[in-house]
């Protein structure tokens, strides 16, 4: 992906290992995992403490879900107020309910009475599979999961590595994570933010085996040797070999929060996160099959005003920048992925590609 910085309405384009979704104002980011002792797994929250406007778009054939029917255009509740990524498949899904309650806490949610610390804070919420990648099938993250996350939520939230609900991710053979990509748009009425925070934990590989480097990157990595493109290609080989089980599939997912800070609606929040579903085609190989659950989240602060002669165009914009942030969010979530005992990472097998 070339830099498109300098272009229509584009002031900072995305860059591969650059940015964070805490780059849009407004919008905070927490982790907590457990690695270690038959532990590899963990919770991730997006936090918009002044509230967003939220959208959702699912195409993956497994997905584990919660709160997403909440999102729909015309439903009742229009702000939330986090959105909850996690491992340990539907188990994990209970995360949300210590996101829940800090969140009930601190008075934030949906009002239900005239008592002002009577709220409802509704969560969304998502999971990937990664049961037992660390030894034992039991341990899963938890309601303390989601709430040590919302504690540690801050500007300064780290935005790619194993960690979170990444820490027990596998992308194509290879260890997954998380990865992040931002940039600035101009649409009139001074810089709009929008940001991509993948969880990649796909069963399609980021990487091309042709060529051992991203599907998606900005041409600023170095060309891998023969020897490196033979051991990724045959890496990713194993891998399909391995875990296409005719019963049972292989068991995955890919989760993704787009945030901006535009003023948008509901439905127009659920455009972008549809369109943002471009960047997983493009990045990963196979997507959206039956086995992952692949979502995309939309969080809109609502800091910034689309104005200009065509709002329809500004949308346009900001969701093909949306789109890209997200494809080489999935590329940086891969390489910054720490390798684990059973599974190697990119950085592992490419010395000297990514410039370590």
């Amino acid at each position: 992906m070339n830099d498109r910085s300098g272009g229509h309405g584009i002031l900072r384009g995305p860059q591969l290992g650059e940015g964070s979704i805490t780059d849009v104002p407004g919008v905070l980011l927490g982790h907590h995992q457990r690695t270690g002792r038959g532990w590899r797994t963990g919770t991730t929250v997006v936090v918009a403490p002044d509230g967003a406007t939220a959208g959702v778009d699912v195409r993956g054939g497994g997905p584990g879900t919660r709160e997403t029917d909440a999102l729909r255009p015309g439903n009742l509740v229009s702000t939330i107020y986090a959105i909850c990524l996690s491992g340990g498949s539907a188990f994990g899904l209970s995360a949300a309910d210590g996101v829940v309650a800090h969140l009930e806490e601190l008075g934030l949610g949906h009002p239900v009475g005239d008592d002002p610390r009577h709220v409802v804070p509704v969560v969304p919420a998502a999971v990937i599979f990664d049961l037992g990648r660390g030894g034992r099938f039991a341990n899963r993250p938890d309601a303390e999961f989601g709430r040590v996350a919302c504690r540690r939520a801050s500007r300064n939230g780290q935005p790619r590595g194993s960690l979170g609900a990444g820490a027990g991710a596998i992308s194509g053979g290879l260890s997954g994570g998380i990865g992040s990509a931002s940039a600035e748009l101009d649409l009139g009425a001074g810089p709009v933010r929008v940001a991509a925070l993948a969880v990649v934990n796909s069963h399609g590989s980021v990487i091309d085996p042709a060529t051992a480097l991203p599907r998606v990157h900005d041409g600023r990595l170095r060309r891998p040797d023969r020897e490196q493109r033979r051991t990724v290609a045959d890496t990713i080989a194993r891998h399909e070999r391995g875990t296409i089980d005719p019963e049972r599939g292989g068991l995955n997912t890919t989760l993704v929060v787009v945030a901006t800070d535009a003023r948008i609606d509901a439905t127009e929040a659920t455009r972008v996160a549809a369109v943002a579903h471009d960047g997983l085609a493009r990045a990963i190989h196979p997507v959206h099959t039956l086995f992952d659950g692949d979502t995309v989240f939309t969080l809109a602060t609502g800091r910034a005003d689309l104005v200009g002669p065509s709002r329809p165009a500004n949308l346009n914009l900001l969701s093909t920048i949306a789109a890209d942030c997200v494809a080489l969010a999935c590329s940086d979530a891969v390489l910054a992925a720490e390798g684990h005992r059973d599974v190697p990472s990119y950085r592992d097998l490419m010395s000297g590609v990514t410039g370590d």
